[in-house]
């Protein structure tokens, strides 16, 4: 265990601590989105509390351990908890866990304890309200205080009962977690599989995801299940009492529940928990062990945020071994270039994994990864790969140490980075993080991509200046009340806004590629890369080798791809767009009449823009070409023609024709 610092530097810890604890407790509650793994947040937090508890003169209000979780979504109506939703206080060792019950011991002096412990789900945490008997009312964690109100989405889940089986008068409050089983998301994505759609990234995220749909029928259409664990009212002496009446009231529990006498019965418990977790039903990363007593865990009273009768065993995360086979940089939406490790396709914790990021340049030394390293990568959370370390006596004697420069220079020469003072990252020079989105944003509306009408340059920066839209996403979330705020939009305006941004829902894949402003994919490799995968989850599970196969595709462009998709930004807001309706469709354009035949222009046309035409060639199966190379099957010549491409066509035999020439070949 690290040592306790001073006095001095434990306090600028904890503030430093602090303020990156509330940042990902923001992210992931409030936003459903992650700036690290639920392991690593979970270290950080028993950091801070191991320093607090040495030091608690630096406890303050505002403090991570003296809250729970975030703020709730304004999407949903607030609903006041009666008894707060706490959460528990981790422990991570059988140390910890003696040392938790010598301090309720010294509080409780001649007490016997039972204890009654019970596998942790990861899901979605909900309270479920009955009025004599009747459901009425289904409420989210939220800040532990107050939650959404998400009755209408949980009234849907086919175990929820409706009307107790036992009729209970006055208020009930059952809690559970909403989860998704493991074999109900796999044969879900295997059906999205089937029909080119875009996979579900974890079990967690999507439960959590579907229960913030505000369409009912999207929590209908999926395989949720609430799994209870707690009676809030009416109040019962036991936790063994507790899940009796849980059963007899018609509620599913998830039939791991123990009765134990003992601290050496509870390490054994977590030890047969841990050695068959990955059979159960849904994923798990720890146990809760709990005084079984109830009248004890009340007089034993709260510390912070949490109960001092009840604690959460963590179990380490899965770890399994691979070799990487490259490492690509991927350019964030803020213009970090972050690397990213590619490695032989293995399993950890149950999900087939192939990168992981490997942060930035300081991390790569510090781990002394290289291509062609065998490395230990773990599932952090159960959710993010990480490299853990690199098994140094497996290394081949011809690996060499990363050079980011020259990384960054063969995968972006036309681009210049920069690596400020005091920071880890390479940033792209001279830009911003609203400079880079308000980009992104404005071609993923323009018309090579989705043409979404309305969403120029300006209307895109007042959406941005606003605060309105953070990622692509968040377009998906726009209402023309919230258009209407601002001074660009009146009524009319905003209104056909929406709908154009509703419109774009079912893109082409081609199109949905291409306006994902991957670095070097242009619109006809998006449409080759459409026409090969066939759709986007294809695409994303892509190895090198097989991009490389592909008519055009490059070292470079091939690892821009891979990178752009081991990008956990990207990846979360894609799950985004999947959970707000984006679906892209593919529409196979190899069997049109110019099927086979490539195109270049030179010169300006008089009948439409080289865009347009580009896009009848391809419309017809044909492949459009910025420059003349050997394949070419046509140079259509304009006006004001130039002479470089007339000579390539001249040199490879192209055939040249003019503009009524084309027209007719497009009929």
């Amino acid at each position: 265990m690290t040592p306790i610092p001073p006095k001095p530097q434990a306090a600028e810890r904890i503030l430093k601590l602090r303020a990156i604890i509330n940042d990902y407790r923001y992210r992931y509650h409030v936003l459903d989105d992650s700036t690290m793994s639920e392991a690593a947040a979970d270290s950080l937090k028993h950091e801070l509390a191991r320093l607090e508890a040495q030091y608690p003169e630096l406890i303050t209000p505002d403090s991570p351990t003296q809250k729970v979780a975030g703020r709730a979504l304004d999407k949903f109506t607030k609903v006041t908890h009666r008894t707060p939703m706490m959460s528990l206080a981790d422990v991570f060792s059988t140390d910890e866990l003696t040392a938790w019950l010598e301090r309720i011991q010294k509080l409780q002096p001649g007490a016997t304890f039972e204890f009654f412990c019970d596998i942790k789900m990861d899901g979605l945490a909900c309270a479920l309200i009955y009025e004599d008997g009747v459901f009425t009312r289904a409420v989210t964690r939220g800040d532990s205080k107050i939650g959404e109100d998400v009755t209408n989405n949980v009234r849907t889940i086919d175990n929820v009962p409706l009307a107790l089986r036992q009729k209970i008068l006055g208020r009930t409050e059952v809690r559970g977690e909403i989860v998704i089983f493991k074999h109900d998301f796999e044969e879900l994505n295997e059906r999205r599989r089937k029909t080119g759609e875009a996979e579900f990234a974890n079990p967690r995220n999507l439960a959590a995801g579907t229960i913030r749909q505000l369409d009912p029928s999207v929590a209908a259409s999926r395989p949720l299940r609430f799994i209870a664990y707690d009676i809030i009212e009416p109040k019962l002496n036991t936790n063994a009492e507790v899940y009796n009446t849980i059963t007899m009231l018609g509620f599913q529990t998830s039939r791991q529940q123990k009765l134990l006498t003992n601290l050496s019965e509870v390490d054994n418990y977590i030890a047969d928990m841990e050695s068959h977790r990955q059979v159960l039903d849904f994923n798990t990363d720890g146990t809760v062990i709990k005084l079984n007593d109830r009248r004890l865990v009340e007089s034993l009273g709260v510390v912070g945020k949490s109960p001092r009768a009840a604690v959460a065993y963590k179990y380490p995360a899965e770890e399994a071994t691979t070799i990487v086979r490259d490492i690509v940089i991927s350019i964030g939406r803020t213009g970090a270039a972050t690397p990213v490790a590619v490695f032989d396709p293995v399993v950890v914790a149950g999900t087939t994994v192939k990168h992981a990021s490997l942060h930035n340049a300081d991390e790569i030394s510090r781990l002394d990864v290289r291509i062609g390293d065998t490395v230990v990568v773990y599932k952090a959370g159960d959710i993010i790969p990480q490299v853990n370390r690199v098994l140094t006596e497996l290394r081949p004697s011809d690996t060499y140490e990363f050079d980011y420069q020259k990384a960054l220079e063969h995968q972006y020469p036309d681009l210049e980075f920069e690596r400020p003072a005091g920071e880890v990252v390479y940033r792209v020079k001279g830009e911003t993080s609203d400079l880079i989105l308000k980009r992104a944003v404005q071609y993923y509306a323009s018309r090579p991509a989705l043409n979404i009408d309305g969403l120029g340059e300006k209307n895109v920066a007042a959406l941005v200046d606003a605060g309105l839209v953070h990622d692509i996403a968040d377009l998906y979330t726009l209402t023309v009340s919230d258009l209407i705020k601002l001074e660009r939009f009146g009524k009319v305006s905003a209104g056909n806004l929406a709908s154009a941004i509703e419109a774009s829902k079912k893109p082409p894949l081609a199109r949905f590629i291409a306006a994902l402003g991957i670095r070097h994919v242009g619109t006809q490799t998006a449409v080759d890369l459409a026409n090969h995968f066939k759709s986007l989850s294809a695409l994303m599970d892509a190895e090198l080798d097989e991009l490389l196969a592909i008519d055009g595709v490059g070292d470079v462009m091939a690892e821009s791809i891979m990178a752009w998709f081991a990008d956990e930004d990207n990846v979360q807001m894609l799950l985004r767009l999947q959970q707000l309706g984006v679906k892209p469709q593919f529409h196979d354009q190899t069997t049109g009449k110019l099927a086979g035949q490539s195109f270049a222009i030179t010169g300006s046309l008089t009948n439409m823009s080289r865009e347009e035409a580009a896009e009848k060639i391809r419309g017809l199966g044909g492949t459009f070409q910025s420059t003349v190379s050997k394949g070419t099957t046509y140079l259509v010549a304009g006006g004001k023609v130039g002479d470089s491409k007339r000579r390539a066509a001249e040199k490879f035999g192209t055939k040249i024709i003019n503009e009524a020439e084309f027209l007719e070949v497009l009929g």
